[in-house]
């Protein structure tokens, strides 16, 4: 049984938009400015690595489509970005170009267990804020794995908006990275 696992950068204020400077938003790249060093690297690569498949909301899909079927590296995390399956929640998306990449139409709880009944791994989500909103109001997100950069932006679309029901969180792990404050914080859904 696969677990769906929410993986973001985001702010001490809950931004998470545009952390790598590649979008509009005024404050954009904002992740680039502090220093993970290699323990925060070697995180999101094993991460990576790690996970049978990706859950993406289109435009994040979008995005990392332009990004990184040309890109290659020694370490693999391309190559693995490229080959794994990725499934792209969209009622507009008609043909996804990237390989091996999915379109899921159907009702999110619906999907989320055919998804996890299908993969015995991690499905990773990033970025996808409207996707991790719909995942958290249902109660679908087995792990979030938030990396916590030391900065109020102010403004910004945040991880955590808007409506829903309360949901307590454990904490399963914290860990410093780098030298400049950054902290990888992992949480479970807590059992009733």
């Amino acid at each position: 049984m696969g677990r769906i696992v929410v993986s973001e950068f985001v702010t001490l204020d809950g931004v998470m938009e545009d952390p790598g400077g590649a979008e509009t938003f005024a404050h954009g790249g904002w992740a680039f400015k502090f220093e993970r060093g290699p323990e925060g690297d070697k995180f999101k690569l094993d991460e990576v690595m790690e996970a049978d498949a990706m859950l993406l909301g289109r435009l994040t899909y979008e995005g990392f489509a332009q990004a990184w079927p040309e890109r290659t590296d020694e370490a693999g995390f391309a190559g693995k970005m490229n080959g794994m399956r990725k499934y792209v929640v969209s009622s507009t998306l008609a043909d996804p170009t990237w390989n091996n990449s999915v379109v899921v139409r159907g009702e999110l709880a619906e999907e989320a267990a055919k998804l996890k009944a299908e993969h015995d791994g991690d499905i990773l989500v990033a970025g996808s804020r409207q996707l991790v909103q719909g995942l958290t109001e249902r109660h679908l997100v087995d792990e979030y794995r938030l990396m916590v950069f030391p900065t109020l932006l102010g403004s910004g679309k945040k991880l955590f908006e808007g409506g829903g029901d309360p949901l307590t969180l454990e904490l399963a792990e914290a860990k410093p990275v780098g030298g400049d404050g950054v902290v990888i914080l992992t949480y479970r859904p807590r059992a009733a």
